[in-house]
């Protein structure tokens, strides 16, 4: 599976100048762990993690942070290039899904933009991948029961962890067409006929 088939897409992004304070009600109001930070062209200029604001704005012990200093009303909000990455870690819409799971457990980053000629198209996360993989039985039972109906309906399907079992076939080669058949299936690891 490609990258582009899984990402979320348009990606949320914020600027530098973004204050941090809305940098938060986005990745809240989205439900999302990362935002690119991008220039006024879109082109990828760092990252900002929901780490990166926490570990700036909230107090550990509940008194007020070591960094508090005395502000005036002139005192600008502090701003995402206060906070921001700049160091990132992408992947290209046309990799393999395989390129952004491997980066992800390497890195420990939760979540990748997706670039496109340097501009932000997406993002891939850890969630998109568990969601894939969360429906990964359901997707593979309809398509192997779409492939096999036109030989015989009366086949029953099942998958449990990318294992495929039909249960119907007598004949020998309508066994052997099941199991050809069932595992040409993407994401199928195995196929028991019955």
């Amino acid at each position: 599976m490609l990258i582009r088939d899984l990402m979320s897409a348009p990606a949320v992004t914020v600027t530098a100048e973004t204050p941090i304070a809305l940098a938060l009600r986005l990745l809240d109001d989205r439900k999302i762990t990362a935002m690119p930070v991008v220039d006024a062209t879109g082109v990828l200029v760092g990252i900002v993690s929901e780490a990166d604001i926490v570990q700036d704005t909230a107090p550990t012990d509940g008194h007020v942070p070591n960094a508090a200093v005395w502000t005036t009303t002139d005192t600008p909000p502090r701003r995402i290039a206060d906070v921001m990455s700049h160091l990132v870690v992408t992947v290209d819409p046309d990799d393999e899904l395989d390129v952004a799971i491997d980066l992800m457990w390497s890195t420990m980053v939760k979540s990748l933009p997706v670039l496109d000629h340097g501009r932000v198209i997406g993002m891939i996360s850890r969630s998109d991948v568990i969601h894939l993989l969360a429906g990964r039985d359901d997707r593979i039972r309809a398509e192997v029961h779409e492939i096999i109906r036109p030989e015989n309906p009366d086949w029953q399907i099942e998958a449990h962890d990318g294992i495929v079992t039909v249960t119907g076939p007598a004949d020998p080669r309508e066994r052997n067409l099941a199991g050809v058949l069932a595992g040409s299936i993407r994401g199928v690891i195995a196929v028991h006929i019955r």
